[in-house]
């Protein structure tokens, strides 16, 4: 069971959720491990992934790298490095071919550009996997999450589900009014509210509502 975590944004929390949910699956007995195809900037995000899937070499998790952190469209021009389809696709079939769950966390949001005329909503379409949507819960947030779903659907994906990363500690009224009202305007279901700091996830009640 894959998976592919989108942002509507950048530092909305998708390396976070996508922790939580390898760690959930993995402590389920699943051989779930994570899957950061382009990273740029601090390679973090991918230690983490590589770290909570069992000490995974990064190069198999992380396979492309930038060190300028901005979109990997500008950062292959930068540095005179460029983005490989192939490659990243071929990644995620190593993984694959050795691992029950591959968890595959995108760059930035939905449209970042990764080369010309490539982007990652075309690396998710190659790789045909359902989408789950991490959103920073925050005023503006319904707005980005409906463009988002609608990109994803445009693309004949699955956006399997909505995820809500609480962002602050307190929450004011569009942060309690999101979490009620997103599912009725999307028509897909809210698989969880994660508090700040929240170190874990739900993972049987979201498989169960991901069917």
């Amino acid at each position: 069971m894959s998976f592919f975590i989108t942002g509507t944004d950048t530092e909305v929390g998708k390396t976070y959720v996508t922790r939580l949910i390898i760690q959930a699956l993995r402590e389920e007995g699943r051989d779930a491990v994570g899957y950061k195809p382009v990273s740029c900037g601090d390679r973090g995000d991918a230690t983490v992934l590589a770290e909570v899937s069992g000490s995974l070499p990064i190069e198999e998790i992380n396979p492309l790298h930038f060190n300028t952190p901005v979109a990997p469209y500008v950062a292959g021009m930068l540095e005179n490095k460029s983005v490989e389809r192939e490659v990243l696709i071929q990644g995620f079939k190593n993984l694959a071919a050795k691992h029950q769950d591959v968890i595959v966390e995108g760059a930035g949001g939905w449209e970042v550009p990764l080369a010309p005329g490539y982007r990652i909503s075309d690396l998710a379409t190659d790789l045909g996997l359902p989408v789950i949507l991490v959103a920073g819960n925050r005023i503006g947030a319904l707005n980005h999450i409906i463009l988002t779903i609608h990109a994803i659907q445009a693309r004949g994906l699955k956006c399997a589900g909505i995820i809500l990363n609480q962002l602050e500690d307190e929450m004011d009224t569009a942060m309690i009014t999101n979490k009620g009202v997103v599912e009725d305007l999307t028509g897909v279901p809210l698989l969880d509210h994660l508090i700040h700091g929240q170190d874990f996830v739900d993972i049987g009640t979201i498989l169960e509502m991901i069917g």
